[in-house]
């Protein structure tokens, strides 16, 4: 069983959001980081940095293969997790702590509500 945190929003594509404020932080689930495996490297955007919908904005790579990651909201990169660049195994240890890869501010907040709970994200990934 995945790991699965209340209060996140969920994508598809096996991303997690948290809301503070005017930040949305952006990391990879659990399901995830399991599926990749032992996570060797991560191609990380600059600050700054604008991502339309669905654009993607960083690369994982691991043992197995190279994954994009696809921003779930259009916005502004506001920070980046440079941390991950020593120790990219912190998105397998910690994927909902210290294994988190951006900070952004979001164009429209409201955009949100597309998104899955974790009732929901659950559901998609058969759990």
């Amino acid at each position: 069983m995945s790991e699965v945190p209340e209060g996140l929003y969920y994508t598809k594509e096996h991303e997690w959001l948290r809301v503070e404020g005017d930040t949305v932080t952006i990391g990879i689930t659990d399901h995830a980081q399991n599926a990749l495996t032992d996570i060797v490297y991560i191609e990380l955007p600059e600050s700054g940095m604008v991502v339309e919908d669905m654009g993607e904005f960083a690369v994982v790579e691991s043992v197995k293969s190279a994954s994009p990651i696809f921003a779930p909201l259009a916005g502004e990169i506001t920070e980046v997790n440079e941390e991950l660049e020593d120790t990219p195994e912190l998105m397998n240890t910690s994927p909902y702590g210290d294994g988190w890869i951006i900070k952004m501010t979001v164009n429209n907040p409201d955009q949100l509500a597309t998104l899955m709970d974790s009732a929901a994200y659950k559901s998609e990934i058969g759990e």
